[in-house]
């Protein structure tokens, strides 16, 4: 694997578990897809240093856990522009 992938992952990935932020949100700070990102960290991450990949793993779990609050939310928040 090339040396700027595994940088990359693995700044994602320490990105991750200081800031607790999304997908999305790491794509646009690292300015790759959504995609790219969720390879990162699920596949690549594994290969790299598994025992990180553990604690990532548990915070994507936890955003899957609470999405459909955050789907609520923000629809809320459109709709309320509205009003």
């Amino acid at each position: 694997m090339n040396s700027l992938i595994i940088k990359r992952v693995m700044d994602e990935a320490n990105y991750m578990k200081e800031t607790k932020k999304t997908i999305r949100e790491i794509a646009k700070v690292f300015g790759v897809s959504k995609s790219t990102v969720h390879k990162d960290l699920h596949e690549r991450l594994t290969t790299i240093d598994h025992k990180l990949f553990i604690e990532i793993d548990s915070i994507l779990k936890y955003h899957i856990d609470i999405r459909h609050i955050r789907g609520g939310q923000s629809t809320k928040k459109k709709y309320k522009k509205y009003v």
